[in-house]
């Protein structure tokens, strides 16, 4: 609840000065943490979320913080999150994205699985899935489907990333070109209005289009929060895409241009 003073009945943070150093205050914090929550701000600084939902919307249009549903996170427009920091962005979102993407995968299916918090939420929910064949170049969906015995594991061959374990660079792509898989599940840190793929990095865009090459069927996994957020490299246009497995879709004109280019959307939050 707002604190208001006591004379004159009016909401101290409504002041310039009290909004300016509220501003101030959440970068640092945003920047400390990687991401804050609208909830978590409003409880630490005495004002309605509705006021919170305000100050993040204006950074957001300073391009000082990125919008995510529910708060914001900090990045800039040339680089992405940490690899650690991005695991705690939409967790509930994308444990809920894993699920409805793995339930795509049909039993004794080839796949790819590209590098990505939201693919290794998948990788997650395909433990009982049989007779799977997995060819991967994130070391962390390794550990994650390491010892099912109904999967069998093809790791990419190549030059290790240590930030996040992905396996990247001219010998990963000249490995994936020998496979002709059933699904490539991918992700993306970006997506523009019109339904382009954006990313951060060279590397990973070479990797990410190879593996979508070579595959007869696209899914990709990514959140709202990827929706207008800015990134530099371009992954793709909207029509290399057969499934968009995400929370919701607000935006009715990227609705639309999945419409016109055959893209399923499949959303998990209906509400």
């Amino acid at each position: 609840m707002a604190k208001t003073d006591p004379i004159a009945g009016a909401d101290i943070a409504t002041s310039a000065d009290a909004i300016a150093d509220r501003h101030r205050r959440i970068l640092e914090l945003a920047r400390g943490a990687g991401s804050v929550m609208v909830d978590d701000l409003a409880e630490r600084f005495g004002v309605t979320p509705q006021t919170i939902r305000k100050d993040l919307n204006l950074l957001a249009r300073r391009s000082m913080l990125s919008r995510v549903h529910g708060g914001a996170i900090v990045t800039s427009g040339v680089d992405n999150l940490d690899y650690g920091i991005r695991r705690t962005v939409a967790t509930g979102a994308k444990a809920a994205i894993g699920r409805a993407a793995a339930a795509l995968i049909p039993n004794g299916a080839s796949l790819f699985i590209n590098i990505g918090t939201t693919t290794e939420a998948v990788a997650g929910h395909l433990a009982q899935h049989r007779d799977l064949m997995v060819v991967t170049n994130n070391l962390n969906v390794v550990d994650i489907l390491n010892g099912r015995e109904d999967i069998d594991m093809v790791v990419v061959g190549g030059q290790v990333r240590q930030s996040d374990r992905a396996v990247v660079g001219a010998l990963a792509m000249e490995f994936i070109r020998s496979f002709k898989v059933d699904y490539a599940l991918i992700g993306a840190s970006a997506i523009d209005p019109d339904g382009s793929l954006m990313d951060f990095a060279v590397d990973e865009v070479q990797v990410t289009r190879t593996l979508m090459q070579h595959a007869r069927q696209v899914i990709l996994v990514a959140d709202s929060s990827k929706i207008g957020r800015a990134a530099p490299v371009r992954v793709g246009p909207l029509d290399a895409i057969d499934h968009w497995v995400t929370d919701r879709i607000l935006d009715p004109g990227l609705r639309h241009a999945c419409a016109r280019h055959a893209v399923r959307i499949v959303e998990t939050d209906t509400r």
